[in-house]
């Protein structure tokens, strides 16, 4: 009778976990949406603000991968301006 309860409790959290499998993370919310002038010009300055790519993705609910298209169909720089070029050492 105690195995039989705990199988029962055991399925129960596998239901539970393919429920949790099957939610769509919020970043992905405007995925194959159009891009609005408002979401462009806060791309614009959260690049300019030095903000890592994947927190910008987060921030416009667009996948970094879109962060990265628009970024460089706007001809927007995501590179840290703060930071010395690859390499060099001082």
């Amino acid at each position: 009778m105690i195995f039989v309860e705990i199988v029962g409790i055991a399925s129960a959290s596998n239901e539970e976990n393919k429920e949790v499998k099957n939610m769509t993370p919020k970043y992905i919310r405007n995925s194959g949406k159009h891009w609005t002038p408002n979401q462009v010009s806060e791309l614009r300055e959260l690049a300019n603000q030095n903000t890592p790519t994947r927190v910008i993705g987060l921030k416009l609910g667009r996948p970094v991968s879109a962060v990265y298209s628009k970024a460089s169909e706007e001809g927007i720089s995501l590179k840290p301006t703060n930071q010395s070029p690859y390499g060099s050492k001082k």
